[in-house]
């Protein structure tokens, strides 16, 4: 299990976040601080694998939170930090980033945004635990640089495309955007008669709601897809995303 702490000064917003924190497998609460230096002595005594961390505490900012973590006589750098929070100006964004925060989710945020993060963070757990001595395609999959593989779906199959078409593709992909992911979306949209959600794509694609989102969203940006909304009994409508062309 992986052993979280809850820091917030709101003890009913601590509450929630424990609640949405304890439905996602794999995760536990083990204390919540509503103050910078109870988070510091939690941290200590509890041994916590990730705190979740508020930026706008009563005594210390959080930030100053996660300096004494890594620096100060006894630096705790065996505990990973997640920035939940309303702070959204660029310094706190970038003081989080150098502290060496895991990720940041601006208040108010919708509950599958916590799961998706925290889901990320164990998959990165468990990347990191599996490997003996990395190689650069190791690396680069724990930080993000490059998108893990992801299985072909079994019910997407499609000629492949012409090698100048790849090309021609690649020149045009925006910065986190690779050709093997995009064209293993289009695949599994194209498979899809009537469409598919983000989640739908994810979970044939293999690859995270939060990555089948990006993709899903560039096919609309360049032309190659369009968004219709389903609407339910209750809540937002559903984006749903449909092929408008064959090809890549």
């Amino acid at each position: 299990m992986i052993r979280v702490l809850v820091v917030d000064d709101d003890f009913m917003v601590a509450r929630l976040h424990r609640k949405l924190v304890e439905r996602v497998p794999g995760f536990t609460v083990v204390g919540e601080a509503g103050s910078g230096r109870e988070a510091v002595e939690a941290i200590r005594e509890l041994r916590p694998d990730l705190v979740l961390l508020d930026i706008y505490l009563p005594d210390i900012n959080g930030l100053d939170v996660l300096r004494e973590l890594r620096g100060g006589d006894t630096p705790q750098t065996d505990v990973d930090v997640l920035v939940v929070t309303a702070a959204r100006d660029a310094e706190t964004v970038r003081g989080a980033l150098r502290g060496g925060a895991v990720h940041y989710i601006i208040k108010p945020f919708d509950a599958p945004v916590l799961r998706e993060r925290l889901e990320h963070y164990a998959r990165r757990r468990h990347q990191l635990a599996a490997i003996g001595t990395p190689g650069q395609d190791d690396v680069d999959r724990v930080f993000g640089a490059a998108e893990p593989d992801a299985p072909t779906p079994a019910a997407a199959p499609a000629p492949p495309q012409p090698a100048t078409a790849r090309a021609a593709l690649t020149t045009r992909l925006p910065k986190g955007v690779t050709a093997q992911t995009a064209d293993l979306v289009h695949r599994t949209l194209l498979a899809a008669a009537d469409g598919l959600s983000a989640a739908e794509c994810a979970e044939r694609s293999g690859l995270s709601r939060v990555s089948a989102r990006r993709y899903l969203e560039f096919f609309v940006s360049s032309g190659r897809a369009r968004v219709t909304l389903r609407y339910g009994t209750a809540g937002r409508p559903e984006r749903r995303y449909h092929l408008t062309s064959s090809t890549l």
